[in-house]
């Protein structure tokens, strides 16, 4: 009779090892083959006003709600007990709430005293949990207030104002500031910097840096350990604020900066972190180079700069920059400048294999997420302060890598770079694991 009830036949009892689990899995199938085949008998569609969703989600919070005034009283509704308790139901009260199915009318129950207090629909709350994540959800993808609201009345057919819209968004900030300035670890492998530039109205419109400060932990996580607002163009007077700020939350030492070649960046740097290594970003270097070479020329410079830095050794990579040099030199004599300032901040990764070269020779790594906060602020236009502008931003880097994967490729990647960190920097690594 047992088997039965629980819907699982006895010749599967030895093949399952929680018949009831299999049992209510059953139960939820026949369930949802009932509602459908209700629906589909009444002419009722899934979604949308009146339909399948919307009812089911109307009574699962009135259910709710009554257990809620049940758990609050005591006792449950008609029973004798209740009486002379000094407290008792006080009818209901209409509510519309707005919902991951679209706005959904429900009645509240009331009690005599006015003192119940519904958890899973507060008082005054007027949308579900769910609906205050999604609007977030798409803020972090980009989307304006205008086209977050566009989107919540074509799909769910509820009408939700830009206002009510930036209020859920200005959740964040106080997440944001908790995160900003939480402690960070004693020591860092390397840690990416680089800025990219949003418009602001402060008067009048203008570009304004946003500092992001990428690390990869002893572990070979990805860690972004803070953004900042710039007051103008990129400047190395900044970047020690910033640095320092690190400092302050915990960082005591760092093996490897890698960087754009900002001019006075390099003794930023040092001030801080006396025992760092500042890694010019070849990328960047590459890009300053084919400014001073016309169109025409790119490949070639390209193609003969590429022996330089893909040489084994620094003594090779001389041998090939002076063929550059005899080569191109006299039409650049800029370019043969900037190798010739940068060189000290471009030889250190040299000293690495390839492998470890292709993960610490550029700042390719935050610049993707830096293409990532690119896409999320290019539909805003410009923003009304540079709170808005961080508040964005944050949204966009908390949506990377939401199932994870990116963070495992990550750190399969950094395993060998980490390897050989251990042995070229003499046991500094091991004391950030300490």
């Amino acid at each position: 009779m047992n088997d039965m009830i629980s819907g699982v036949p006895n010749t599967e009892d030895a093949e399952n090892p929680n018949p009831a689990a299999a049992g209510l899995d059953g139960l939820d199938e026949q369930l949802i083959n009932h509602l459908v085949s209700r629906a589909k008998a009444g002419g009722l569609q899934l979604t949308g006003e009146g339909g399948v969703l919307q009812q089911l989600t109307k009574r699962l919070l009135e259910s709710a709600l009554d257990g809620e005034m049940t758990d609050h009283l005591g006792y449950d509704k008609h029973d004798p007990a209740g009486r002379n308790t000094g407290n008792s139901r006080n009818g209901t009260r209409s509510k519309t709430v707005l919902t991951d199915v679209g706005p959904v009318e429900i009645t509240v129950p009331r009690d005599r005293n006015s003192s119940f207090e519904p958890k899973i629909v507060g008082k005054r709350q007027k949308r579900l949990t769910g609906v205050d994540e999604m609007v977030i959800s798409l803020a972090a993808k980009g989307l304006t207030t205008g086209e977050i609201s566009a989107h919540l009345a074509e799909v769910y057919g509820a009408e939700v104002s830009r206002q009510t819209i930036s209020t859920i968004t200005d959740k964040v900030i106080e997440g944001m500031v908790e995160w900003q300035n939480r402690p960070l670890d004693p020591v860092y492998p390397v840690i990416f910097i680089d800025a990219i530039y949003v418009k602001i109205r402060d008067g009048q419109v203008a570009n304004r840096p946003i500092y992001v400060a990428l690390a990869v932990t002893c572990e070979g996580r990805r860690d972004i350990l803070g953004l900042w607002a710039g007051d103008g163009g990129e400047g190395a007077k900044y970047w020690l604020h910033v640095l320092t700020e690190l400092k302050n939350r915990g960082v005591a030492d760092v093996l490897m900066v890698v960087c754009d070649g900002l001019t006075g960046l390099p003794d930023a740097i040092t001030t801080v972190w006396p025992r760092a290594v500042t890694q010019t970003c070849i990328v960047h270097l590459l890009r300053n180079s084919f400014r001073y070479a016309g169109r025409q020329h790119r490949d070639a410079i390209a193609k003969a700069l590429k022996p330089v830095y893909t040489a084994p050794t620094e003594a090779a990579a001389k041998e090939r920059f002076s063929e550059f040099v005899e080569s191109w030199g006299g039409r650049y004599p800029a370019i043969v400048r900037l190798w010739d300032n940068t060189w000290a901040e471009f030889v250190p990764f040299l000293s690495f294999d390839p492998e470890i070269r292709r993960v610490i020779c550029s700042t390719n790594a935050i610049e993707s997420v830096n293409a990532r906060i690119r896409r999320a602020v290019k539909a805003r236009g410009h923003f009304p302060n540079e709170q808005a502008a961080l508040k964005c931003v944050y949204m966009a880097i908390m949506s990377l890598d939401p199932t994870g994967t990116g963070r495992k490729r990550w750190m399969m990647r950094w395993k060998p770079a980490l390897n050989a960190f251990e042995i070229a920097f003499d046991g500094r690594l091991a004391a950030g694991r300490k």
